[in-house]
């Protein structure tokens, strides 16, 4: 039985909780082996309980990790950009009463541009011991492969859909680059990923840096850096894939 502590809305007490291992996701549909430590997959093997954005996605990727003979036995819980904060509680609840739980990103690493961040401090203010696991993150990928300002960097994750606020934001993180000397990194939805090139190329300096990774950890992956001048001589058709993109300006 669980007591509620007036001096926070998430104060649970139970004498043995259970752990949340926050479990990174592959970013493609390929074998987990090859992106994720094998670590990670024999923690995975452990877990009954997961908490994920979309059931259908999980039990993919928990098949490909060797799991389709215990699918029956696992239980979700659903967790996307739609859920409230009073959807949190249930969720956790297997935790509190000491089972372990995997929150599992649809891709790349939990709480990192996923809507896992909510639990994950719910889990920290219930007194729940969180663990994360090692796994590829593009937006960490991009910025190690990109050349730029590695000390100094911020994602923004999507920039505004309307045109106009779009390049409005370009350009006032372009500025923000110049005075901090500070690598801007943000994403876009892939059926949107030519016009936002197009923008980029269109409304930034020309001597502005400017870094795209594709499809990073698969056999198509690409990663460009060069100057905003040097694109308009490239042929690189990025549209309908996973990219990030990065600048800095010098």
């Amino acid at each position: 039985m669980f007591k509620y502590n007036k001096h926070g809305p998430f104060s649970y007490f139970y004498d043995m909780k259970g752990t949340l291992w926050l479990i990174p996701n592959t970013l493609n549909d390929g074998d987990p082996l090859k992106s994720l430590p094998a670590v990670v997959v024999e923690q995975v093997k452990l877990l009954r309980y997961f908490i994920v954005e979309n059931e259908k996605s999980a039990r993919r990727f928990l098949v490909r990790t060797g799991m389709k003979s215990l699918l029956e036995e696992i239980e979700f819980g659903l967790l996307d950009e739609h859920s409230r904060v009073d959807d949190l509680e249930p969720l956790i609840l297997p935790v509190l009463k000491g089972c372990d739980a995997g929150l599992l990103s649809e891709s790349g690493c939990p709480g990192v541009a996923d809507p896992g961040a909510d639990l994950i401090r719910l889990a920290h203010a219930s007194g729940i011991r969180v663990r994360p696991l090692i796994g590829p993150s593009s937006i960490i990928m991009s910025v190690m492969a990109g050349g730029l300002n590695g000390q100094r960097f911020v994602f923004h994750g999507y920039l505004p859909a309307k045109p106009q606020d779009r390049i409005r934001k370009i350009k006032e993180i372009e500025n923000r680059s110049k005075q901090n000397q500070e690598t801007q990194v943000f994403i876009e939805a892939p059926y949107r990923n030519r016009q936002m090139l197009n923008d980029l190329i269109n409304n930034l300096s020309p001597d502005t840096l400017l870094s795209v990774s594709v499809d990073l950890t698969t056999e198509q992956e690409l990663i460009k850096t060069a100057r905003v001048w040097e694109w308009t001589k490239f042929d690189i058709d990025i549209n309908k894939r996973l990219a990030v993109f990065s600048i800095l300006k010098t």
